[in-house]
């Protein structure tokens, strides 16, 4: 989740040595494929992606056991900082795959045609509605969403029901009580925005976003400042008990509590939530394209898939990974999430935000 995952970002050129502690065998269900014929045992392949990106050692380990490729991971930011360099950076490529580019975002990387297209046969194990290019030129890999998050005791205390629907933020019982993030500036304010356009409609969004704005949102540049500084519930330090967030920030408070509650201490707004897919894809002009490919499937395959909750606090895209029961007691996951075509967020992404600005900020 950019700063939307609570762990330290990884160093800039993080290269991992990972020559031990395999994570089951070859003949284990879902496990990696093993090295292909004729490839090289010394290749290093440079993984780029964001700041949040987390593997467990031993499961990338496994990798490396079981294909003889090692990788090297480049954080460069958030994900809109790295995929803005990966299009800067096309003619010479900063690696041989990019991992965390999102439905929100994919239409300028695919545009500019940063990615040679390849399908995993993996991809049997995964829903379509989780597929985001029909060419295949990105990979789907985890999927996290974007949902209002409350404080429940302050609504126990306000003797005021938690709301439970967009519509509930304009009422003028709950003036004063909700952060947002800017979506020019934050990945969860513009999966906000767009869950807005989807609920209401070409006509009705920006509407919305007056009457939000009439009814006292405060808006912050992004999660870290929205969750931490101005959020009243779980950890947050602020007196606003209404927050942009995730459907996995829950099961987060709970981790992170000493000692562990029963129930976690924020409640998600189910019928908020946007659903948000990241994806891997090959980089054009990488000189290791069959090894590449390699490391998208280990991608899909189970060992990481069941690697990814309490690693990046998303979900797998892999149907047949297991969630961990941190995350089956205290996580939600949308039946019917919010959502819009990728081309459609192409077409209309700046503008929309350029009318958010006039109508909230400006």
């Amino acid at each position: 989740m950019s700063p939307r995952r609570r762990r330290p970002p990884l160093a800039v050129l993080l290269a991992l040595s990972l020559l031990a502690g395999a994570c089951g065998g070859d003949d284990e269900q879902g496990a990696p494929p093993g090295p292909a014929e004729g490839s090289d045992p010394a290749v290093t392949l440079r993984l780029v992606t964001h700041d949040s990106f987390a593997a467990s050692e031993e499961v990338l380990a496994g990798f490396t056991e079981a294909s003889g490729i090692e990788v090297e991971l480049i954080a460069n930011g958030d994900a809109g900082l790295v995929v803005n360099q990966a299009i800067l950076t096309k003619e010479d490529p900063l690696g041989d795959v990019l991992f965390g580019v999102d439905n929100t975002l994919l239409t300028r990387a695919l545009d500019e045609g940063i990615f040679v297209p390849y399908e995993s046969p993996l991809l049997e194990d995964v829903d379509e509605a989780y597929l985001l290019d029909p060419q295949h030129r990105v990979t789907p890999v985890d999927h996290g969403e974007v949902c209002l998050n409350y404080d429940r005791a302050h609504f126990d205390e306000a003797e005021l029901a938690p709301p439970d629907d967009l519509d509930d933020l304009v009422d003028p019982a709950y003036r004063g009580l909700t952060v947002v993030e800017d979506p020019s500036t934050s990945s969860p304010g513009l999966a906000f925005l767009l869950a807005t356009v989807d609920r209401y409609g070409e006509d009705g969004w920006r509407d919305w976003w007056s009457r939000l704005r009439d009814n006292d949102v405060l808006v912050s540049p992004g999660w870290e400042d929205a969750y931490y500084g101005s959020f009243s519930g779980g950890s947050g330090e602020g007196d606003r008990p209404i927050v942009v967030s995730y459907a996995s920030s829950p099961p987060v408070e709970v981790l992170n509590a000493d000692p562990r509650p029963a129930v976690a201490p924020t409640g998600v707004v189910e019928a908020s939530c946007f659903r948000q897919v990241e994806a891997a894809g090959i980089l054009a002009g990488t000189e290791h394209e069959e090894e590449a490919r390699e490391l998208v499937d280990f991608l899909l395959s189970l060992p990481f898939q069941e690697d990814v909750p309490l690693q990046m606090f998303v979900f797998p895209v892999n149907r047949e990974a297991q969630l961990p029961a941190l995350f089956v007691e205290h996580a939600v996951v949308p039946d019917d999430p919010l959502s819009l075509p990728v081309e459609e967020i192409g077409a209309n992404r700046e503008r929309w935000v350029e009318e958010w600005l006039d109508t909230v900020v400006r």
